[in-house]
């Protein structure tokens, strides 16, 4: 039988649940501009007949580039009123990046904010962009959508060094956010940050955990950092997310110290290996907030573990410092596999269930990042993982070369792919060492000829996001080999580890 509509399963439902708990409730703040729901949700009917106009036949996926802002907010929820998917890109990457990501999702409309019209014009695509000034029909409702139509697009750093595009299905989100209407006591008396760039999966948390509860959310702004316990008090701030490695940043601007944060009530990490010091001093910060360290792959929607931070049992389930990822989401299976393909308390992290992603919009990407097994599709991690007594899952590391550099996930192969790229480069390879702020920065080595640090960084910076840049290169005869004659990254992670940043 053909699929049908099914209430309750379209991500812009969440809105339309918190328009009815609080449509005069603020729903958007962004600096001193803010809409309520009432506003936002005639406003996105508006934007939404407009991106229809654009598109007689109906706009297959519209990207969203622009910065954080009442623009990008609006039209994130205009496009999902319009039955399209969303595509948020960050329109501070470099052009030939951008155009890449709007061909390989096969944008038909854009909503920009003039830096975003900017970075579109750069790719010298032909796009039409949505006029938020010129007249059109609303739609009368939001478009009806299947649980296995597209909700959004996000893309991910590739190996092949081109990003991936992962699609994320109106069925996995609502079971993402029903398994978390479950856990979390949210509702319109809470105010959220949005504090993460909207091209990171983490972002869908933000605003959907929040306009489903009728809360609203804030753009957290950048100079917010420096006294974030100031920024939190201003704004009763009671629900926050970041990145780890955000937690050393405010660590140095002396936002931690001991009940700095009374208003939290909710704190979560994900994104980054969260460490059991960090956890604590923020739990310490914020006395009245439960802290959770979350885990997932975009390709799982958003997060598919979590554990909550408890001072009394939590450290003694640490692995290397690391807060655990806790347990898997109900609802999926998931199986640990060794080396040889078996089953073992150890290894790596396979799961299957109702988040997964149906497959990369590039079939060609969809190899090796699947399993088959006793006659299901498994999502393939990457990530080594412990199985603990209790069931909880600890977090050891990646199998492949993939990081997490300030939340943003990167595949060295594509940092090595593109430096290979730099005239007089001949072959690289890409390590990470501890960053002096905490989290990871990488460093390259690379053969051919020897080419100054800041012309290898302006190369770069035309084909790489800011936090992909290396922060050191390190121009090298040869590689060293290990005894299966490959290139000893462990040796060079070790040495990077001891370089100054002054090195060439």
């Amino acid at each position: 039988m053909p699929e049908t509509p099914v209430p309750g399963h379209g991500l812009h439902e969440r809105f339309l649940r918190g328009l009815a708990r609080a449509p005069g409730g603020t729903a958007i703040r962004v600096d001193a501009e803010s809409l309520t729901f009432e506003e936002a949700h005639d406003l996105a009917l508006r934007r939404a007949g407009a991106l229809r106009a654009l598109a007689p036949e109906g706009p297959r996926s519209v990207a969203v580039l622009a910065d954080k802002s009442v623009t990008a907010y609006v039209g994130i929820l205009a496009a999902l009123y319009a039955g399209a998917t969303v595509v948020p890109l960050n329109p501070r990457f470099p052009a030939e990046r951008t155009r890449r990501m709007l061909t390989t999702a096969r944008v038909s409309a854009v909503v920009a904010d003039p830096v975003g019209r900017a970075a579109l014009a750069e790719t010298e695509l032909a796009l039409p962009v949505l006029d938020e000034a010129a007249p059109a029909r609303p739609l009368d409702a939001p478009a009806d959508v299947l649980p296995s139509d597209i909700a959004y697009v996000l893309f991910t750093s590739g190996s092949t060094g081109r990003p991936k595009g992962v699609p994320m299905t109106h069925g996995a989100n609502a079971h993402y956010f029903d398994l978390l209407d479950r856990r979390y006591d949210f509702g319109p008396d809470d105010v959220f940050s949005q504090n993460v760039g909207l091209n990171f999966d983490c972002a869908m948390f933000e605003l959907f955990c929040a306009w489903g509860n009728g809360a609203p959310v804030h753009a957290i702004p950048a100079a917010a950092h420096r006294d974030l316990p100031a920024f939190f008090a201003e704004r009763r701030m009671t629900v926050w997310f970041s990145t780890p490695s955000g937690i050393a940043f405010i660590r140095r601007m002396g936002g931690l110290a001991p009940g700095a944060m009374p208003t939290l009530r909710w704190s979560f990490f994900a994104g980054e290996a969260l460490l059991a010091e960090d956890a604590a001093d923020w739990q310490a910060a914020a006395p009245g907030s439960h802290v959770e360290n979350l885990y997932g792959p975009t390709e799982l929607t958003i997060t598919v573990t979590g554990h909550r931070w408890s001072p009394g049992t939590s450290p003694a389930k640490t692995v290397n410092g690391v807060v655990p990822i806790g347990t898997v989401h109900e609802g999926h299976d998931h199986v640990l596999l060794d080396e040889a393909g078996e089953p073992a308390d150890e290894g790596e992290l396979c799961i299957t269930g109702p988040q997964m992603t149906p497959g990369y919009l590039d079939e060609e990407d969809n190899a090796g990042r699947f399993l088959d097994r006793d006659g299901r599709r498994w999502y393939r991690t990457g990530d080594r993982v412990r199985r603990l007594p209790d069931g909880e899952l600890v977090y050891l590391g990646r199998l492949d070369a993939q990081v997490q550099i300030q939340g943003f996930r990167v595949e060295l192969a594509e940092v090595d792919h593109t430096v290979r790229q730099c005239a007089g480069v001949q072959n690289a390879a890409t390590v990470t060492r501890p960053a002096p702020g905490g989290g990871l920065e990488l460093v390259v080595y690379y053969t051919g000829e020897r080419v100054a640090p800041a012309v290898l960084r302006r190369e770069l910076s035309a084909h790489l996001p800011e936090a992909m840049l290396p922060k050191t290169f390190r121009h090298v005869a040869e590689f060293p080999l290990n005894s299966n004659r490959k290139v000893d990254r462990g040796r060079l992670a070790r040495e990077a580890a001891a370089l100054s940043d002054t090195l060439p």
